[in-house]
C-alpha cells in the first residue's frame, strides 16, 4: 500500500518530531485515509515549545503578513509556502501566487515568563515543515529547531535556559490525531503523551527539578 518505498504510510511528520502517525494495512484503508488528509478533514494537534510568548497585545505581530488573531487568543498564520530559493532542504513563506496555501492556528497553553511558551498548534493544511516555518515567520521559532531556529537563545538568567540551548531537536510533538475509520465510519481520536525529553524541557522551564 502506498508504493514499495512507503508501504502503508498515509502522512508524514518531520524528522525528529515525536508523536503520532497513522499507517494503513490495506489499499482500501490507505486511499480512504489519504483522502481525509488531502481534504483536511483529519484533525491534528501538535504541542510545541517556542521562543517568546505570542501575545495579542504585541504590536509587532500586527505588522507580520498573514498573521491575525482569532477568538480565544488564537494566533492564525495563513501564508503560501514553497521551497526556499537557495536552500532546497528548507521551506519558506512566499508572496504572490507562488507556493501552496498553508494555515496554522496556535494557542498558548503555558507561558514561561516572557521567554518561552508551550503552544497547541492545529493544522488546517499539512505542508512540509509548516508549523516550524510559520512560527519562525511570526517571530516565535521553536526551541531546538536546527533548520529554522537560528542562533536564538533564552536569556542566561531564565529558568531552563541551558536545557533549551542544549535541546537536540525541534521541540515539536504530534499529540493528537483524529479521523474517520475508513471501513466502519466511526470517529476515532488518539493522543500521545509528551516524550521524556520534552517533559524534561518543560520542567526545566518551570524551574522544577525532576
Amino acid at each position: 500500500m502506498g508504493g514499495e518505498r512507503r508501504p502503508g504510510i498515509v502522512h508524514r511528520i518531520d524528522k525528529d518530531t515525536s508523536g503520532l502517525l497513522v499507517a494503513a494495512k490495506t489499499d482500501r484503508a490507505h486511499h480512504a485515509l489519504a483522502r481525509q488528509f488531502e481534504t483536511h478533514t483529519a484533525e491534528r494537534a501538535y504541542l510545541a515549545v517556542c521562543h517568546g510568548v505570542p501575545d495579542p497585545a504585541d504590536p509587532r505581530l500586527r505588522g507580520v503578513p498573514g498573521v491575525a488573531w482569532e477568538a480565544g487568543a488564537t494566533l492564525r498564520i495563513a501564508t503560501r509556502l514553497a521551497r526556499h530559493p537557495t536552500d532546497r532542504q528548507r521551506q519558506a513563506v512566499v508572496k504572490g501566487e507562488g507556493g501552496r496555501p498553508a494555515v496554522t492556528r496556535a494557542r498558548v497553553v503555558e507561558a514561561f515568563g516572557t521567554h518561552a511558551a508551550l503552544l497547541e498548534c492545529r493544522l488546517e493544511t499539512g505542508r512540509t515543515h509548516q508549523i516550524r516555518v510559520h512560527m519562525t515567520h511570526a517571530g516565535h521559532g521553536l526551541i531546538g529547531d536546527p533548520v529554522y531556529g537560528g542562533k536564538r537563545r533564552l536569556p542566561g538568567s531564565a529558568p531552563g535556559a541551558a536545557d533549551a540551548a542544549a535541546f537536540p531537536r525541534q521541540a515539536l510533538h504530534a499529540a493528537m490525531l483524529g479521523f474517520v475509520h475508513p471501513v466502519t465510519g466511526a470517529a476515532l481520536r488518539f493522543e500521545a503523551p509528551l516524550p521524556p525529553d520534552m517533559a524534561a524541557l518543560l520542567a526545566a522551564l518551570r524551574g522544577e527539578t525532576l
